[in-house]
This record gives C-alpha cells, structure tokens and sequence, in this order.
C-alpha cells in the first residue's frame, strides 16, 4: 500500500501530488525545478541587488546569484536541523522542515523583485497607491507569491507554478495582507511582528511589508492550512522561518564583499567608526538622543544609535555585551583582517574573499537553532544572540558605508524619475483608444487577468486593473530593458526592432 501524500504536498489546482511530483524525487523538487525553469527567475540576472549589475564595471551580486546564495544557505540550515535530533521532533510539530521545500522558496523568494532592487519597489508602491488609485500598492513579497499563483502563464490550463502548499507557505515571510488579513490584522498587535508596522509617513496605509494581496488571499489560505493549529495565523512556517533567516545572511555577508571588490568599502571610515564606538561607548551611552543627534558625523555615534534602536525595536534578544562583542569580532574580521588588504583582482584576492564567505556563512549556519515559541518579532527558526548581533553590526556596516553614499543617492533618484515616468507613458499607452490594438501582447494580457480577479461591482474596475496590470508589467522587467522601454517610448531610441525583446 502506498504511503499516504503529505498534505503539504496540495497544490493549488487540486492535482494529484504524485502524479505532479514525477518530475523528480518528491513533489517539492519538483517544485524547485519549475522555478529554476521559470523566465522569471532567469530574469533576476539583470536585476539589481544593491548597484545595477551593467553600470558598476564589476561582477556584484544581482537577484539572480542572491537567489542561489540563500537557496544555498537555507538547505545548509534544513539539513543540518533535520538532522539534529534536538530539535527534529519540534520541527515536525511545527509542521515540518524540508530540505527541499526552503531551497525552493530561497529561490522564489525574490521572483517579484521590480527593476533596480529597493528603491524599485518603494517607488512602484507610491505610484501604485497615490497615481494608480491601487489600496495593496505594491510589495515585493508579495509580487512574488502572486507569480507564482497568478502571473506567471505555464500553459492554457493553469497560471502560476502550481507550487504546493508547503513551498507556498514557506514564501510567505509575511503571512498577511497589507490591510485586512488575517482579522484581527497583526499591525494591530502590541508589538506587532517584523514588517506589520505601518510606515510612519502614513499610517493608514497598512503594513509596511506583506505577503500576498488580497487577489491571491484565498491562495494564502490554502497554502497555510496544513498549519493550522500548530502556528499562529500572522507566525511563518518553520520553512519560511529558515529561508528567512538564509536570506538575512547571504545579504549581511555578500554586500560586504562586493563593496570591498568594488573599491568602495574602505578600511579607515569603517575602523574609525567601530573603534571610536569601543573608545568611548560609556560617553556614547550617556548622551542623550538628542546629544547623539547633534554628533552625527562624529565617528561613533551611527553605531550607537544602531545599538539604540536595537533595544527600541528588538528588546527581546538586543543586549549589550552581546552587541560589544558583535562589534570587536567584526573589526577583527573586516576591518583587520579583509579589509586590510586591497582587493586587486589577483587569485589570491579572490581566495581571500571565498574564505571570509566561508567562515562568516559556517559561523552563522552553526548558529541556528529552533524555539517553540518564539518572540513575535522572530520566527520559529533564529540565530543565537551573538551571532544575531553580528548580523545587524554587518549589515550597518553596508548601510553607513555604502547605502548611505550621495552618489549612490544621485544614480538612484535617477532610477526612481525613470520608474515614474514609464509608469506614466505605459497608462497614457493604455488610455489611448486608437492604440488598443497595438499595446504590447503582455501588458494586454495581464489587464484581462486582472480584471477577471476583481469583483464585477469593483469601483473603477477597469481602472484598477489597468493599474495592477501596469505594475505587473514594470515588475517583470530587468534593469536594462526598462531603459529600453523609456528609450523606445520617448523617442530617443533608433533601433525599432531590437527594442522589441521588452515588449
């Protein structure tokens, strides 16, 4: 007799999990090889992940080699989890924790990923909500979960991947709507979970970060019925929890070596900062937030507030010999250790940076472990303090040093004034009635797919499906064929028919 089909195993179209599953070993493989498969993903090698892949000169990480890093990273984590028996029984309690199940969702996790990275996906939400008249706005989580259930077309009998629900669910960082699901809504919680706070220039807009829109709420459900009665309704899978974590990692380590390769990451700002922090971290902590500031180009005080808000924001792990010795281990690390010799390019550069990988990731990976009931802003699936601790210290490094940069600032608003505008000359396009013929096959597409998910009482339906369409549409683009279309679009481009590949 055969064994019965792990319910996570359903798919959205109600197939047969078996049967579904032949491609490959288990029907969550088989679920990896559909996305790798995807255009979708193929499209993420030319988006950016922090500076666009085509205009820094050098190989930087893009969507595409993030994706493979935290896919990397969290089977790393599943496998050494499941096979600790400390914590296999609670893993299964929770629901389960499958190898391949996190590799899938680390490598769809970033499929909906708009054109030049986080600054792409702030400007689509603005425009989303304030010109296209969308509530959900855009997300860039739950972009992804809608390719994978709506967007992505695989044949005439279904849209979407048909992923299972243990994929889905583990996709979902942030299992809530931005506004409305589940009720009462986790914003409402005090504290509420990691990314459920509004953002604090509008409040009413919902949560800043979330993991469906209500067009694929009921895909949301489906996904995350096997859990019920194990986790609570706003808690991720421990799936999700594990690729969660792999996808804080892969970004805390791999920015750090591309700015130290790209030339921009330098020994002297980062251990001044850090070693005037150790110096004087007893005058530090005394000031007041205002003293702090009034001292805010005084080397020092960007990791003090970052100690700060730790507390504000996370004062269920922040401590503060802890976050000392997060500080001394990556001045140790970095700034005595890679940062002290200059990245030249040679064999022995690139060895010197794979062996920093290396440490950090092993370091990291070891340091996981699994709690049954976890604080609200945390999952199932965490860090140790002092590794947690580390963490945030790497990733303020690649704020401070490189985010922050005024001439990263100016590329970027150049890209969000790009955005705008495209925005713009694609709803004209749409508006135009003499052009209806000739829009772009796609864009035409994804209106019908968006009108026929809204209610037919909709106000201004087919005015909010003209906008979602848009979104979709910019969403899926790379960097470099958004240029195109603005080119083609603004008359500054002559070659007609190779312009034709964004279309």
């Amino acid at each position: 007799m055969e064994p019965p089909v792990d319910p996570r195993a359903r798919r959205l179209f109600g197939g047969s999990a078996r049967a579904l599953g032949d491609l490959a070993a288990s029907p969550f493989r088989a679920d990896r090889d559909r996305i790798v498969a995807s255009p979708f993903f193929a499209r993420l090698n030319g988006v950016t992940q922090v500076v666009s892949p085509g205009g820094s000169g050098l190989l930087v990480h893009n969507r595409l080699t993030h994706s493979l890093k935290v896919a990397q990273v969290a089977r790393a984590i599943a496998e050494r989890l499941t096979a600790d028996g400390r914590h296999r029984d609670l893993l299964e309690k929770l629901g389960g924790c499958d190898p391949d199940v996190v590799e899938a969702a680390a490598l769809a996790h970033d499929l909906g990923h708009p054109p030049f990275g986080h600054l792409g996906e702030r400007v689509l939400d603005r425009l989303a909500r304030q010109r296209l008249g969308l509530t959900d706005g855009f997300e860039g989580n739950a972009q992804s979960y809608r390719i994978v259930t709506s967007t992505e077309i695989r044949g005439a009998a279904t849209t979407g991947l048909d992923l299972t629900a243990a994929v889905r669910a583990a996709l979902l960082k942030y299992p809530w709507t931005r506004l409305d699901h589940p009720d009462p809504h986790p914003r409402l919680m005090d504290p509420p979970p990691r990314g459920a706070t509004p953002p604090p220039d509008d409040p009413g807009s919902g949560s800043s970060k979330f993991g469906a829109y209500r067009t694929e709420v009921d895909d949301l459900r489906q996904a995350r019925e096997p859990f019920v009665g194990r986790i609570p309704d706003w808690q991720q899978t421990a799936e999700a929890s594990v690729m969660d974590t792999a996808d804080d990692v892969a970004y805390a380590i791999h920015d750090v070596e591309d700015f130290y390769r790209v030339g921009v990451l330098q020994q002297g700002a980062v251990a001044a900062e850090l070693m005037a922090w150790q110096r004087e971290s007893g005058h530090f902590r005394a000031i007041t937030d205002a003293a702090l500031a009034a001292a805010a180009r005084r080397p020092g005080s960007a990791i003090e507030r970052l100690r700060r808000q730790l507390h504000r924001k996370d004062a269920w792990i922040a401590d503060d010999e802890a976050f000392a010795a997060a500080v001394e281990h990556v001045r140790e690390e970095l700034v005595e250790g890679l940062l002290a010799m200059p990245f030249d390019g040679s064999i022995e550069a690139e060895q010197y940076v794979a062996r920093f990988s290396a440490r950090w990731t092993t370091r990291f990976v070891d340091a996981i472990t699994v709690v049954e009931q976890p604080a609200v802003r945390s999952g199932h699936v965490l860090l140790a303090p002092a590794q947690w601790h580390e963490v945030q210290v790497l990733k303020f490094v690649h704020h401070r040093f490189v985010l922050a940069r005024p001439d990263l600032a100016l590329h970027q608003r150049g890209q969000a004034r790009l955005l705008g505008t495209l925005v713009e000359a694609l709803l004209e396009w749409l508006l135009d009635p003499e052009e209806e013929s000739r829009l772009p096959r796609r864009l035409h597409d994804l209106v019908e797919l968006a009108e026929a998910e809204l209610h037919p009482r909709t106000p201004d339906r087919i005015g909010k499906a003209r906008g979602r369409a848009i979104v979709d549409f910019v969403a899926q683009l790379t960097d470099g064929q958004a240029v195109a279309m603005l080119d083609a679009l603004s008359g500054r481009s002559g070659a007609l028919w190779t312009d034709a590949f964004v279309l």
